[in-house]
């Protein structure tokens, strides 16, 4: 017990232990935490080998060798190309990213709001982003409209949450209820496409709403990547805004921070990640709720390398809650109801948690 409580006392300190850089060109600054880089840099390193590993399991098997001389472009067989090129490899990549995409969106949200059960799957942004791409499957809309329309779902969903909570300020319980109320609505309005379309499309529809890699191939590898290259480094410019918010409305404004226009920003960014995100893996659920807990409570306040560290532990969650889906039982299931057995619980601890607080 006392080496616990030791161990986790020091990883207290070394998270708080940040270092500046500066970078004189661009005229920024930051402090760093050494032991947040780390841990992020092994997380991410981690997520590599394991993803070259799941591409070993199949019912083709190849070795981890073989994986390798495919990626760079000798495969030992012809056949290796296609199953790992084709197959394989965008669906790991489509883990990762959708995965640290949600995760990140999850943290900048929290922070948003100074919420800790706000995330874009508990606020209506997924199911937003949900009902258009739902519409778009079951009228058989074309397939390059996935995109843009949960873009704009997730905008949508996420601005109607924030005007209906908005009373001369911004309540982080308050833009929960509502949120979970626009949720709800959302649901009932998928669940209506769904039973009045012909069978066929709401078959697909449904399967993508349970959140499934099945059939991830490199486009959507490509749009989470070129989405993410702009996304993220957005998000971390906003840290700085969030941590000034976090002082209140007035002190951030006597601070010299347009505080609408940093709220607009990190709603923009925040539903944005999470739109990429269920445009290319569908409405993975909690992860954005789970992940940003966890980087929280190893490496302290909300940060630049915070965000990273959340998207890391996203990333990690999806590959290994997909491999597991895969492999584990005895016919593969989505990706999307795993990672729900396993956060709505942890939901409902948060729920209670929160009660005990409110009643103290």
């Amino acid at each position: 017990m006392i080496r616990r409580a030791r161990t986790l006392l020091l990883s207290r300190v070394m998270s708080r232990r940040r270092v500046p850089i500066r970078f004189e060109r661009l005229g920024v600054s930051a402090r760093v935490s050494p032991w947040t880089v780390s841990l992020t840099l092994l997380l991410t390193l981690g997520c590599v080998f394991v993803g070259a590993w799941s591409m070993t399991l199949g019912v083709y098997p190849i070795s981890v060798g073989e994986v390798f001389l495919a990626a760079v472009g000798f495969p030992a067989a012809p056949q290796d190309t296609f199953i790992i090129i084709d197959l394989r490899l965008p669906r790991v990549l489509v883990a990762l990213f959708a995965g640290g995409a949600l995760a990140a969106s999850g943290a900048i949200f929290q922070a948003l709001v100074r919420n800790p059960l706000a995330a874009p799957d508990i606020i209506g942004v997924n199911s937003g982003a949900g009902a258009v791409v739902v519409l778009l499957i079951v009228t058989g809309a074309p397939a390059a409209l996935i995109a843009p329309g949960a873009f704009a779902g997730a905008i949508g969903a996420a601005s109607a949450v924030y005007l209906l909570t908005w009373r001369h300020g911004i309540s982080g319980a308050r833009l929960v209820l509502v949120g979970i109320g626009v949720n709800a609505m959302l649901s009932a309005l998928i669940t209506l496409m769904i039973v009045r379309f012909p069978v066929d499309r709401a078959t697909l529809a449904v399967w993508w709403q349970s959140g499934t890699l099945h059939g991830s191939d490199a486009g959507d590898a490509w749009l989470l990547v070129g989405s993410l290259a702009v996304l993220l480094p957005a998000g971390m410019w906003l840290v700085r805004s969030a941590n000034v918010l976090s002082f209140g409305d007035d002190a951030a404004r006597g601070l010299g921070l347009r505080v609408e226009r940093a709220r607009f920003g990190m709603l923009t960014v925040g539903a944005a990640m999470a739109a990429v995100a269920i445009a290319a893996a569908g409405p993975i659920g909690f992860v954005a709720l789970i992940s940003p807990h966890i980087a929280r409570m190893i490496a302290g306040s909300f940060t630049a390398g915070v965000l990273l560290l959340s998207g890391a532990i996203g990333a990690a969650m999806v590959l290994i809650a997909d491999i597991v889906a895969q492999h584990a039982f005895a016919f593969p299931v989505p990706v999307g109801i795993l990672t729900a057995a396993v956060g709505a619980p942890y939901f409902i601890y948060l729920l209670a948690r929160a009660g005990r607080r409110a009643r103290s």
